[in-house]
């Protein structure tokens, strides 16, 4: 079968897209390259520069590359700008979406993974949350993705497509340096990005009720998060879905901000003492993924730690910015 990945040029989407061309899955990547790169790709994999809102693109595709399942990444991703700009993500997650469901069910595609966030869940007041915690998203970042999750699935039901939707956590890493996250939008990247300005990284609030006083999050390495996806389209491909399956992504493991920035800074040689400011609005003290039904459903489990996440961010960060770091001493 033919897999098209939407967004399949971005930094998470080249993770997915490689690992499932390794794993010998026939692949097509759809991106529009607004934050993309097309040199990501690998060479036998065809790339077709355009939006998911493009309808008539969308029906030449799926019919010229014979595509029988779609992993869908392509979608806006930033709290702030979802703040500022509610009705460009809507417009961007759902209403795309939309369209890209219509051209699928269209097309007589009968299998469907959809990239999703723990952002659905918001704060919820939990040691580990389980796909049964309740959703109540705090930002309409995390509302567009739980309202793609009830479209998936309704869509699902009414056409007879198997469903996965897969609820990341926390991604940083790369599984090689040129796959790197070129944005400064995550944790792991905002440290080194200050770090390098010859700045002492930012720490949001160290009076929460968590053992160091700072906030506790659960952190996938975004080649383990590729797995994911290779093994949730596999066991679609099987017929193993019967309807719709909701799984978290994650390594079940807390890791606080302030560990965090703990091993950037062995990792980076910048040992520095974070700057503490006030809390930012919406921040939760903990947010950590029970993993069991990944295993159970999916067979998969995350196999690398948060000092490799860090080590493969930081030889992706040198390649990008060359001029280094310069250290406090």
């Amino acid at each position: 079968m033919t897999w098209l990945i939407t967004g399949g040029a971005g930094y998470i989407g080249a993770h997915v897209t490689r690992a499932m061309a390794d794993a010998g899955e026939h692949v097509v990547a759809l991106d529009d390259l607004s934050s993309g790169v097309p040199g990501r790709l690998p060479r036998q994999v065809p790339l077709v520069t355009g939006s998911t809102a493009d309808a008539e693109l969308l029906k030449r595709v799926l019919a010229e590359h014979e595509v029988t399942g779609v992993v869908h990444l392509a979608a806006r991703k930033q709290v702030a700008e979802s703040v500022a700009r509610p009705t460009y993500y809507y417009e961007q997650n759902v209403g795309a979406l939309a369209g890209l469901l219509d051209a699928v069910t269209g097309a007589g595609i009968e299998r469907f993974v959809f990239s999703s966030s723990a952002a659905v869940y918001g704060n919820p007041d939990v040691d580990l949350i389980t796909e049964d915690t309740p959703c109540a998203p705090v930002n309409p970042y995390g509302e567009t993705k739980l309202a793609g999750e009830w479209l998936v699935r309704a869509v699902g039901r009414a056409h007879g497509m198997a469903t996965v939707c897969l609820r990341y956590f926390n991604v940083a890493g790369a599984g090689d340096p040129l796959l790197a996250d070129t944005g400064v939008f995550n944790i792991v990247p905002m440290v080194f990005d200050r770090l390098t300005r010859n700045e002492a990284p930012r720490v949001f609030g160290d009076d929460y009720p968590t053992p160091d006083g700072t906030c506790v999050r659960d952190y996938i390495h975004v080649a383990d998060l590729a797995e994911a996806h290779l093994a949730a389209a596999r066991r679609l491909a099987a017929g193993g879905v019967d309807g719709d399956l909701t799984v978290n992504i994650g390594r079940g493991e807390g890791v606080s901000v302030r560990e965090l920035i703990t091993v950037i800074g062995e990792v980076t040689g910048d040992r520095r003492a974070p700057l503490v400011e006030g809390r930012r609005p919406g921040d939760a003290p903990r947010a950590v993924a029970s993993a069991g039904r990944a295993a159970e459903e999916l067979g998969w489990r995350a196999q690398r730690g948060v000092r490799e996440m860090v080590e493969s961010a930081w030889q992706g960060w040198r390649l990008l910015h060359p001029e280094g770091i310069r250290t406090s001493g």
